[in-house]
Formats: structure tokens, C-alpha cells, sequence
């Protein structure tokens, strides 16, 4: 992201004259205080992509830099003002579209060589490029002789270009009376509208933000123009009991005073782009009831970002509360595919791209809520909220380990193999489980490398098997914390570490503190690594009882061998038909499903049709070819429901795969009986 020309001058003033006031701000540069407190916003959001801390002010008015941001800024080379004599082709192509999507007369080559004073042959082309630009869209540039250059489409898709249109050509110097020359608006117009939206924010009592209030106006005069041409949306996926209840509905009626009938699809339309607009304040957020689920997702997301980053956000409920600002109307614009453009830097800080990642990774509750992929730029605006306020309470993920997991053993035994070190090493940041070639592209930065084979890596690599005992768990931690930090647990004591604490910080109850300090350092290693393992595990002699065993003696394909194995599963309703085309599907996607010589375990999401935990398991004399370099003789299908309920099983069924002996008693086994006692001997816990 980059700042818009009124944002750079006055973060130009602060760094000049940092002993400013926000009063002589607003009297020197003609602004309200709302527009300072945008412009402020915006400031410390494009601070916190640059990884700088973010500006403070204080109650009094005054502002406290930090001395990096005075560094950063005195260095960085000078910006390019927006505004320039001559249109370059990429403005060009957004005005040429403003004049497909505004003009109320036929358009011809002389209208946008007139407008926009360049050649016959250059608008040629620049009308190429808008039809690239508009592709995305489903939309197509047509000509005729009789009606010109027209825009032909669905109207769903000619607003939403609109909308995108609008706010690009707002970016550029003198944007708003550009668009107001192309589109003969006049400000009466735009007063008008102004009027109307401020009752909105009245009757909503809310404040958009600078931004919104700068392209409402032209959008909504735009839209009401097409309404009145007979260019209406047609039905279309909005539900209308989603929208009807919502304030925004209600406040639409504001806008559509005194206009002729509007459709209702219309008022659904307008509804939507209210609730789609960015709120600088609002004083009904926390009221819910429109998204009942919403709040619960992000605090989901927040409480998962929070594990995965190693980090507690403090003052959850104003986090939560600012989030849900800016989550709200990303919501309707992610399922109403409305989200706009906005072009991130490729320079952003390697901190800000990693705890993008982090958080990216910790969206899956809003994502199930929604239904739908979050895009890139929403995730962006999630990552800055978040990164501004661990950056306001002093964290950093620079200063953690940051640890990759490599495994060629498909999606489940790389899954538990990250979750098991997860769990063993809470203080370490786990980015990604990758399989080997996944590794050799790897783009994050990251300190430390958990493998289950030996790699070429610069980093500090430590080779471990997918499956660890207690005692091999044990001996991991302690080699990996003497390795990183050189000490061991036992050489720590309590003395000492209150000694440093009290260098740092003011110790409330030196008492409390010490007793809790005793109990973490002293506490059974061991014993907490245990504590993992639930009472309610299933073994892999009952996740694989002697009925969901096959035997044959060959079979032609790969895709038959997976349906014979899985029909005990099927027979017993414990999956559904969908899932074994999903396992076939998952196969092409993910060739790591070898779990040893001779041992796969195919398997699939649980929800592509997974209706109870179980695993079957098919035994081929003649093994069938999954590919040129393997040849399979026991196929075991996992069925999983959760992380957890076959967790324990897998484990066992790891040590199994390990073993030549055994796998070849299985392989040559005459009964379902002796394949049976081969998998009791390794229920044990």
C-alpha cells in the first residue's frame, strides 16, 4: 500500500516538526478532525506494513515518534506526486471506462480522443487494455455504428466495475473533478448526496470513514442514473431476510427519498454497498444480531493466531471490537463478491509477510462462517489491525523461533508430526509442515528445521522420526534447547531468574511468582508430555476389527483397490459414497501417502463424507502399482472425523509401517485372524 498525497505531506509535517500539535494540523492544512484522525489511521497502517512502530498521540494533542520512524523516512527517496501533467496508460484505460460506465451519449473514437487529447491509434489500444481490465469482470467492449462504444454484461458485474473504477480514479491527482467533467456531475448533485449520507450515519449513528464519504457520492449518482436508464440488477444471490432487518435497509430509504420506485433488488443492492462500506466509528457494532456468529469467529481467529504465534494480545475486547469494525462489512463484501482492489506493495517488511502468514493461517472459523476463500487484501487489512496492536504492546514475532516441519509422508503423518512438535515446543512459532519439495521452495524465513529426512539447509536441522516415544520426546527438547540456547532445564534456578526479572519489570508478589516459578522449572517433564495422550484413545485393533479386513489375492488398479477397501467402511455407514472419489482425488493431489515399503493410507477430508471414525484395511498377495516406484500390499483407509479420535491408532499403525518383519506377516498372512493379532501387538499403550 502506498499514501495518498494528503496523507504523505502531513506525515512529512510530523517528521519536520514532531512537536506539532493535532490543532495546528488541522488550522495549517484545512482539515477536521475526523479527516486528521483518517489520515492518522492511514499513517500508522502503512507504518506497521514497513514493520516501524506505529505514531502515538497523546490526550493533549502532541504526537511520540519513535526515533526508527525519523531513520526510515529521512532515507527513503522522495514519492512521486499523483498528479502529473499527462495520463499514463493505466489512467487512461480507468477514464476510458468511466466513460463507458457514466455517458448518456454515443460514444466514438473523437469523444476519448477529445477527452483524454491523445491519438485515434493510442485509444485503440487503450481500449484493449480496458477490455483486459473488464474481463474479470464478464463484461465485453462492443461497437456499433449506430450506438457506439457500448459496455454489455450483467449489471451485477457493470456495479461492481463502477464501484472499483470510481475509487481508482479518486487515487489520482485531481480524480473527483475528473470524474465530475466525464460524467457531468455538478456539485449541487454531490451535496445533495452528501446530505442524504450523513443522515445515513445519523440514523445508523456511525461515522464512514473519509474514504467511503469521498466515493459514495459518485457512486450512488451513478447508480440512480442507470436505475433511471432502465439498467436495473436483475435477481441475483442476495437474500433478501439477510438484508431486510439490518439498519442499513432501513437507512436506505434515506438515500431514495423523493425518488420514483426503486425495486426492491435495488434497495437490496444499495442495502449492501452500506453494509459493505468501512466505518471509522460506530457506536452499534457490538450489536450482532444481523451476524450472530460473527464476533465468536474472530475471537476463534484471534485465539488461534495467538497459539500459532506464540503471543497474548492484551485488551481483547477493544482488539476484538476494532476487528469487528473492519470484519463487518468485509463480511458482505467477501460473500457478495464485492471485496475492491488493493494493490500491496511487493517491498512489505519480512516480519509483516510472516505474520501475514500467521494469520492467514488462523482464519479458518471466519472462512467456515462466510463460506467462502478470504481474499488477499481483506487478510492484509486483518494483518495490520492485528500487527499495529502487538507492535502498540511491544511484541514481536522477530524475536521468537521460528520453526518449519519436513515430511514425505503424506497429509496425515505430516500433520501429526506437526502437531506432536507443536505441542513439545510452545514457545517456537511453527510456520508450515511441507513435504520435501515443498521445503526447496520455501519463501518464509525460519531458524530452525524438524525433518523426518536428512536435508541440505543452512539453518539448525534436527532429524526425527515422524513417530517419538516419551523418552524420545524427552531427549528431543532438551538436544534442541541446548542446542539453540546452550542450557539445560535443570541448570535454570529460581534465585536467578528473579534476579532478572526484577531488572526489568516491578514484581507484585515476589512470593507467588517464586512458588510459580519452582513449579514450571521443577515440574515432570515427562509426566506433561503424557497428559497428552486422553483416556478415551482408540487402539488400532478397534479402530481396525477383524470385520473391516480384506483379503485378496490381486487386484488391476489403483482406483479398484481403493474402492474394495473401503466397502467395509461404506457397509457399516461410517462414510458416505462421495468419499471414496475424494480419497482418489486427494491421491493425484497428495503422492505421500506411502507410509513404508509396501503400506499406504489413502484418505480424504472428514467433510467429504465422513460419518463416524473407523479404518479398514485390504490385503493384496500381489501387490497393485500406485506408481513407477511403488508397489502397495496393504492399503489402510483412514476415516478420520476429527485431529484427535485416530490420532493414537496412526501412531501405532507408524511403528508397524517401521517394520520389515511385520509388514511381510501381514503381506503373507492365510487369515483375517493372523492380520488381526498383527495389529493387537501393537495396541498397547
Amino acid at each position: 500500500m502506498s499514501l495518498s498525497d494528503r496523507n504523505k505531506t502531513i506525515l512529512d509535517e510530523l517528521i519536520s516538526n514532531p512537536s506539532i500539535t493535532s490543532m495546528v494540523l488541522e488550522n495549517k492544512y484545512d482539515l477536521s478532525r475526523r479527516q486528521l484522525g483518517y489520515s492518522f489511521n492511514k499513517i500508522n497502517e502503512w507504518l506497521v506494513a514497513k514493520n516501524l512502530p506505529v505514531i502515538e498521540r497523546t490526550r493533549q494533542g502532541h504526537f511520540i515518534i519513535d526515533q526508527s520512524v525519523f531513520t526510515m523516512i529521512s532515507g527513503e527517496e522522495e514519492i512521486v506526486p499523483l498528479e502529473t501533467p499527462f495520463l499514463n496508460e493505466d489512467q487512461r484505460v480507468y477514464f476510458i471506462t468511466m466513460m463507458l460506465l457514466s455517458s448518456e451519449e454515443e460514444l466514438s473514437l473523437s469523444h476519448f480522443t477529445s477527452e483524454l487529447e491523445v491519438s485515434k491509434n493510442t485509444i485503440l489500444s487503450d481500449l484493449k487494455q480496458a477490455q483486459s481490465l473488464i474481463n474479470d469482470y464478464g463484461l465485453t467492449i462492443r461497437y456499433t455504428r449506430k450506438s457506439g462504444y457500448l459496455l454489455e454484461g450483467k449489471e451485477f458485474q457493470v456495479r461492481k466495475l463502477l464501484i472499483n473504477v470510481t475509487y481508482q480514479l479518486l487515487q489520482l491527482g485531481r480524480g473527483a473533478e475528473r470524474i465530475r467533467k466525464l460524467a457531468r456531475i455538478n456539485n449541487e448533485e454531490i451535496e445533495d448526496i452528501n446530505k442524504r449520507i450523513e443522515k445515513v450515519e445519523n440514523k445508523l449513528n456511525l461515522k464512514f470513514t473519509d474514504e467511503k464519504m469521498a466515493t459514495m457520492p459518485y457512486i450512488l449518482i451513478l447508480i440512480l442514473r442507470r436505475i433511471e436508464k432502465g439498467n436495473e440488477v436483475q435477481f441475483f444471490s442476495i437474500k433478501y431476510e439477510e438484508l431486510s432487518d439490518t439498519k442499513e435497509y432501513l437507512a436506505t430509504e434515506e438515500i431514495f427519498q423523493d425518488t420514483e420506485q426503486i425495486p426492491v433488488q435495488e434497495r437490496l443492492f444499495m442495502t449492501l454497498h452500506l453494509l459493505t462500506a468501512n466505518v471509522y466509528w460506530s457506536d452499534y457494532l457490538t450489536d450482532n444480531d444481523a451476524i450472530p456468529d460473527l464476533l465468536p469467529a474472530i475471537d476463534q481467529m484471534v485465539r488461534q493466531f495467538e497459539k500459532s504465534a506464540c503471543i497474548y494480545l492484551q485488551d481483547r475486547d477493544q482488539l476484538l471490537n476494532k476487528l469487528l469494525q473492519h470484519v463487518k462489512p468485509a463480511y458482505y463484501r467477501v460473500k457478495y463478491q464485492l471485496t475492491e482492489t488493493m494493490e500491496i506493495q511487493d517491498s512489505l517488511s519480512k516480519e509483516f509477510k510472516e505474520l501475514h502468514h500467521l494469520v492467514k493461517r488462523s482464519t479458518a472459523p471466519l472462512k467456515k462462517l462466510i463460506g467462502q476463500e478470504i481474499p488477499e487484501n481483506e487478510l492484509t487489512f486483518i494483518t495490520m489491525l492485528i500487527g499495529g496492536w502487538m507492535t502498540k504492546q511491544g511484541d514481536s514475532i522477530q524475536e521468537k523461533v521460528k520453526a518449519i516441519v519436513v515430511c514425505p509422508q503424506g497429509v496425515s503423518v505430516s500433520r501429526l508430526m506437526f502437531n506432536e512438535l507443536r505441542d513439545l515446543f510452545p514457545e517456537f512459532i511453527f510456520l508450515d509442515s511441507l513435504s520435501v519439495r515443498e521445503f526447496l521452495e520455501y519463501g518464509l524465513d525460519y531458524d530452525v528445521v524438524f525433518s523426518a529426512t536428512s536435508l541440505e539447509t543452512n539453518k539448525k536441522l534436527f532429524v526425527t522420526k515422524a513417530f517419538l516415544s516419551w523418552e524420545e520426546k524427552y531427549r528431543l527438547r532438551k538436544q534442541v534447547m541446548l542446542e539453540l540456547h546452550g542450557y539445560m532445564a535443570n541448570d535454570i534456578t529460581v534465585p536467578h531468574l528473579l534476579d532478572i526479572i526484577k531488572n526489568h519489570s516491578t514484581i507484585h508478589n515476589e512470593k507467588e511468582l517464586a512458588r510459580d516459578l519452582e513449579r514450571y522449572i521443577n515440574r515432570d517433564e515427562e509426566s506433561s508430555l503424557k497428559q497428552n495422550v486422553r483416556n478415551g484413545d482408540l487402539n488400532l485393533d478397534e479402530l481396525i476389527p477383524a470385520r473391516n479386513i480384506s483379503i485378496r489375492h490381486s487386484i488391476t488398479s489403483w482406483e479398484q483397490a481403493i474402492e474394495e477397501s473401503v466397502r467395509p467402511l461404506l457397509n457399516s455407514g461410517k462414510i458416505e459414497a462421495g468419499y471414496v472419489q475424494a480419497m482418489v482425488n486427494q491421491t493425484e493431489r497428495d503422492p505421500y501417502i506411502i507410509l513404508g515399503p509396501n503400506i499406504a493410507i489413502p484418505h480424504a477430508a472428514p467433510e467429504e463424507g465422513v460419518n463416524e471414525v473407523g479404518m479398514s484395511l485390504l490385503r493384496l498377495k500381489k501387490g497393485v502399482k500406485f506408481s513407477e516406484d511403488y508397489t502397495i500390499n496393504i492399503i489402510i483407509v483412514i476415516a478420520a472425523v476429527d485431529k484427535q479420535q485416530h490420532i493414537h491408532a496412526l501412531m501405532q499403525l507408524l511403528k508397524l509401517a517401521g517394520s520389515e518383519t511385520d509388514r511381510d506377516r501381514i503381506i503373507n498372512a492365510n487369515s483375517v485372524h493372523e492380520i488381526h493379532n498383527v495389529l493387537a501387538s501393537y495396541s498397547i499403550d
